[in-house]
């Protein structure tokens, strides 16, 4: 009886410890993603924080269509952008511990800043169906950290129907070209330009960017800016984009630096203006503005080389990328791969998010994207386009709104031309210590 009682212990003991065993294996499949079904009790919530408002809808409804397909999983998603802070904001997540699984990063010189957080996504089934300028960006040392969100390009938005109204047949692709447009346009009463100068990215990103672009090599030039060998002062791109600068000021809104984005937008899209300086991102808003609307683009001309400056600059505006030390980075993973494999995902791509996409594996058909994605394809595929330097320059967000400032100086007639360019210089060598 006493040797059955030690037996029945001994056995009991061993079934405790067997089952104390497997809690503790299941355990971390829930807390880290793993795909254990709802009959397996996950629960996941996972974090995205990113920046771009014009999906920050569609966003959440395709992020609804996963959350079908994965009972007990979550995606909570919050959106900062629209001249919002998104750096400062993600820094300040990250600092109060409120973490996110998923969040967005511009590459090259914010790549640099955050890597030590971001998760080695190389071997991800997606990376082969990259198409080849969108891997740049968010390679560092061999390795691939980021997700591209898709390509995108970025000119002067036009108005075709009020071209025509001033008769203007042949597009502007020269500075002395586009003056005359504008005196047409003005002669039948018809505001030029709108410019939304008081948002930092339209001039510390996308209109300074040009001067880097069409540089006779941009890397080169960036690298002779780094090791002190190249200075912007007397430089004869920066002082031919000055005067495109300065012919926007002369044919635009009185206000530009009160113009925000969204305002921007709207006069160009309810007819106020007839080109603004934009991307193809805002078509979903000038299309729910004016479906009847017509755009196209136009090249932004720094000189009288009709040539060299038919061209748009297109890249790669952001990626996604995963907080390495999240717990759910599994479930993270699976989930952009979804996003750029799945028929949902690739339909909500291109048909909601009226993305240029960034895969070989996705085609997009250009009446859905609308005609300004269209005129960025055809650029692309013509191979008439420049390059985004922005992630380039030495402390990346810092040194574009620290740029912008300078250049909305320049427009409140603050600042010289020549000051303006020290400026520039001075902010580099501040920032590239």
């Amino acid at each position: 009886m006493k040797k059955m009682t030690a037996i029945s212990l001994i056995i009991l003991l061993f079934v405790s410890v067997l089952a104390g065993c497997m809690k503790k294996e299941t355990a971390p499949g829930a807390a880290t993603g793993t795909d254990t079904g709802a009959a397996g009790g996950k629960n996941i919530t996972l974090k995205m924080f990113q920046f771009k408002v014009e999906i920050a809808e569609p966003l959440g409804k395709l992020a609804a269509e996963y959350e079908k397909a994965n009972p007990g999983v979550k995606i909570q998603i919050d959106t900062v952008g629209g001249g919002s802070d998104y750096g400062a904001a993600l820094m300040a997540k990250f600092n109060s511990g409120d973490k996110p699984d998923i969040f967005n990063n511009g590459g090259f010189s914010d790549l640099d800043k955050w890597i030590e957080h971001l998760e080695d996504l190389s071997d991800q089934p997606w990376v082969k169906d990259m198409v080849a300028v969108s891997k740049e960006p968010m390679t560092k040392d061999g390795k691939l950290y980021g997700q591209p969100l898709n390509l995108e390009g970025y000119g002067f938005i036009y108005n075709k129907d009020l071209f025509t109204q001033a008769g203007i047949t042949e597009m502007p692709k020269t500075l002395s070209q586009l003056d005359a447009a504008a005196q047409k346009l003005q002669a039948k009463g018809i505001q030029p330009f709108v410019n939304g100068y008081g948002e930092w990215w339209v001039l510390g990103n996308h209109f300074v960017n040009l001067p880097f672009a069409y540089q006779p090599d941009p890397n080169a030039f960036i690298d002779g800016l780094n090791k002190g060998t190249a200075k912007i002062p007397g430089n004869a791109v920066f002082e031919n984009w000055v005067k495109l600068f300065d012919l926007q000021l002369k044919y635009g809104n009185k206000n530009p630096l009160q113009t925000d984005y969204k305002t921007q937008v709207t006069e160009f899209a309810t007819g106020k203006a007839a080109m603004t300086q934009q991307g193809n991102w805002t078509q979903l808003q000038i299309t729910q503005t004016n479906p009847d609307i017509k755009v196209g683009f136009l090249p932004m001309p720094i000189s009288e080389d009709a040539a060299a400056n038919d061209k748009l600059p297109v890249g790669v505006p952001n990626n996604w990328v995963i907080n390495k030390n999240s717990a759910n980075k599994e479930e993270a993973k699976k989930f952009l791969n979804w996003m750029v494999s799945s028929d949902i995902g690739k339909k909500y791509i291109t048909d909601e998010f009226k993305f240029i996409p960034a895969f070989t594996n996705i085609t997009a058909d250009e009446k859905i994207l609308g005609p300004l994605a269209a005129d960025i394809i055809k650029y692309s595929k013509e191979n008439k386009t420049v390059s985004w330097n922005w992630f380039k320059f030495p402390g990346g967000e810092a040194s574009s709104k620290k740029l912008a400032a300078t250049m909305q100086a320049y427009v409140a007639k603050q600042k010289t031309k020549d000051q303006m360019l020290e400026e520039f210089q001075k902010t580099w060598e501040s920032l590239n210590k």
